[in-house]
Formats: C-alpha cells, structure tokens, sequence
C-alpha cells in the first residue's frame, strides 16, 4: 500500500507540473492588456481552457497535498 501511494504521488507531481506549463502566463505585457488581458484582470472571464488548467492545478494541489499528507503519516 505504501508503494502505491509512493506511486500515485509521482504521478500527481509529474501532472501537476504539465498543466503548470500548459497555463498560459499573465505578464503578457502591453500586448496583452490591448488584446484584452486588462478585461480578465478586472474581473471578466478567463479563456476556457484557461479556466479549465487553473481549476485542475487546484484539484491537483489538493490530492498531492492529501497523498503526502498520507504518505508521512504511514511513515511513522
């Protein structure tokens, strides 16, 4: 049971990290605020898909930090 857990964080890590860099970054500069960065930044909708990968690093983040938070207790 410890080296399934020992598993799935591997594959949580390695998951958290690919829609990390699959999210778009939010320094687009003058460009961005032209092509309608500055209308997300007062509180508009964000892009599908960039709705989508931020509410899955949140998911992600959550189950990593439970897995772990399991892991050490089992290591005790």
């Amino acid at each position: 049971m410890l080296t399934g857990f020992m598993i799935l964080e591997a594959v949580l890590s390695i998951a958290i990290i690919a829609v990390v860099v699959l999210q778009s970054g939010k320094g687009a500069g003058l460009s961005g605020s032209i092509a309608g960065g500055a209308e997300t930044l007062f509180g508009g909708k964000k892009k599908g898909l960039d709705e989508t990968l931020a509410k899955a690093t949140i998911i992600l983040g959550l189950l990593f930090a439970v897995v772990t938070m399991t892991l050490a207790k089992m290591m005790q």
